[in-house]
């Protein structure tokens, strides 16, 4: 799971294997696999980094 921050300041944890679109528009939206959509601070390349970071932890083990 990746920690990102909504637009109201509350810190939430997405499961990174249910992000299916991050777009910024201008505020950064990412759209699940399941069709929610999430609007959060984090730039996109903020969230593909974390989603790397992420992805190596968890192939490290």
């Amino acid at each position: 799971m990746i920690e990102v921050t909504k637009l109201n300041d509350v810190r939430i944890l997405v499961n990174a294997d249910l992000i299916e679109i991050v777009e910024e528009t201008p505020d950064t939206v990412i759209t699940l696999t399941t069709g929610r959509k999430i609007i959060i601070k984090e730039s996109r390349q903020e969230v593909k980094n974390l989603v790397k970071s992420y992805r190596k932890d968890i192939f490290a083990e």
